[in-house]
């Protein structure tokens, strides 16, 4: 299975910043940010980094770009939830609830992957334990769904929220985000 390495992350990480210097400055007072410096990211595997990243997404200018790091950052590959997530989780839900956050759309849709990705795996299943790995290998699965479970409200609030474009949230992925929410 293709895993992102550590090193692979450092590098992106550092090649964002080095384009983007003023990234880290972005958003540094929005609510939703609170405590990401707080975050011991490196306890994670991740680069020091996140916060600039996350602040990244606040700036019109960036935002699709440390999206896009940031999602290589906070997955292990295209299928694994990386350690971080369960970190970054909360920060990302309540940028998405924001209606002026640039990549609310794209980070709509992360979360419908995180909700997926984080969902149980069927112990029974040999198949689905290659291709996804166990529950047990896999701890950030159930951590993940704790975060979506703490921030139900906010995860129902993007479910009912008109300002978003119509048929973002096809019925399967809201009954994902629900399940998620629901632990």
């Amino acid at each position: 299975m293709c895993r992102i390495t550590a090193a692979c992350k450092e590098a992106a990480v550092a090649r964002f910043l080095r384009e983007f210097p003023e990234a880290p400055l972005a958003g540094r007072d929005h609510p939703a940010l609170r405590g990401c410096d707080d975050i011991a990211w490196a306890d994670f595997g991740c680069p020091g980094g996140v916060p600039a990243l996350l602040r990244g997404l606040l700036d019109p200018a960036v935002a699709a770009e440390a999206e896009r790091v940031l999602c290589n950052v906070l997955m292990d590959g295209v299928f694994t939830l990386g350690p971080a997530m369960p970190a970054a989780l909360p920060f990302l839900l309540r940028l998405a609830a924001d209606p002026a956050v640039p990549v609310r759309t794209e980070l709509v849709e992360v979360l419908f992957v995180v909700a997926e990705l984080s969902h149980p795996v069927d112990g029974g299943s040999e198949r689905a334990i290659r291709f996804l790995g166990s529950d047990r290998d896999h701890p950030e699965r159930a951590r993940c769904r704790a975060v979506f479970f703490e921030h139900a409200e906010l995860v129902r609030g993007l479910l009912d929220d008109r300002t978003l474009p119509d048929g973002l949230i096809p019925p399967e992925e809201r009954a994902s985000l629900l399940e998620a929410a629901a632990a």
